[in-house]
């Protein structure tokens, strides 16, 4: 199906797991009222951003996956007939958890997952206490109406990964994300992040030829100290923005996406005909050292 609808649902979260998951699936079930074909919810959208401290505690907000979470979105993707993207703090044993999205097609079925690779530990950002790196490689998911590749949060800043998941078939890269403001920060360093983030992203949309989903939350958390920025967009395969969130509301948006224009763009600029893949070895390098 070469037009997509694709709903974006940016919104903030509370402390209650449940209302969290309630909330997600009325503005997916609002998403899917405008249309929406697949609905990408924000990076662990059913608590608040727990990273900001070191606490066991947190560890109990972790389920597994599939599990109790995916069991409800599966009835809502397959009641309204829509894909769902749910980024999820994953269980997967005793002592080993994850930052993982998973995909529930259009008719309920589960998918797969795909696990955050690329974990940040910054402050207030404290990703490597609880996230193992995820294991299981880059993904494509062959939904019912595109093939999309999920990456998440922090691999957005890695044209690696863009391009690796590209190259597996994504129509379409999502980015599921929760970044914002330290609220004592000035607003020139606010806008030169967010502009830092955004064209990335854009960029990974030019490099590889195809649209870029990236949805992120908003709110303040963190007892006011943080202030996430919402601002989520949907980017062509040029850099151009057809869509951008507000920096301060909760936004549902349905974004029309024509992945036909993919080969237009590839065949104009052709960047994947012209990559010199046996030049690229040193890529592998953590630093290339002079001798």
């Amino acid at each position: 199906m070469p037009i997509i609808k694709v709903g974006l649902v940016q919104m903030s979260c509370s402390a209650n797991k449940e209302e969290n998951l309630k909330k997600a699936v009325a503005k997916t079930k609002e998403a899917a009222a405008k249309g929406a074909q697949i609905v990408c919810l924000q990076e662990l959208f059913t608590s608040l951003y727990f990273c900001d401290v070191e606490d066991y505690e947190n560890f109990k907000l972790a389920e597994s996956i599939p599990g109790p979470s995916t069991e409800v979105l599966s009835k809502t993707a397959k009641e309204l007939g829509v894909v769902i993207i749910a980024s999820l703090f994953e269980k997967r044993t005793e002592g080993i958890y994850h930052n993982t999205t998973a995909v529930l097609d259009a008719d309920g079925t589960y998918l797969g997952k795909y696990r955050k690779m690329h974990i940040p530990d910054d402050p207030a950002y404290y990703e490597k206490f609880y996230f193992t790196p995820g294991d299981l490689g880059y993904k494509v998911f062959k939904t019912k109406f595109a093939s999309i590749g999920v990456l998440i949060c922090w691999d957005q800043w890695y044209p690696e990964a863009a391009r690796i998941t590209s190259l597996m078939g994504a129509e379409i890269l999502f980015y599921p994300t929760a970044i914002g403001w330290a609220t004592s920060q000035d607003e020139a360093t606010n806008t030169e992040q967010y502009n830092a983030w955004q064209t990335i992203q854009r960029s990974h949309a030019v490099a590889n030829g195809l649209h870029v989903v990236s949805v992120n939350r908003v709110g303040f958390e963190q007892n006011g100290a943080m202030k996430f920025w919402g601002g989520s967009f949907v980017s062509n395969p040029f850099g151009s923005l057809l869509y951008k969130a507000s920096h301060e509301e909760e936004e549902i948006a349905v974004i029309e996406i024509d992945t036909k224009k993919t080969d237009s763009y590839r065949t104009h600029w052709p960047f994947l005909r012209d990559r010199r893949i046996d030049s690229y070895q040193p890529i592998t390098k953590r630093f290339i050292d002079e001798e």
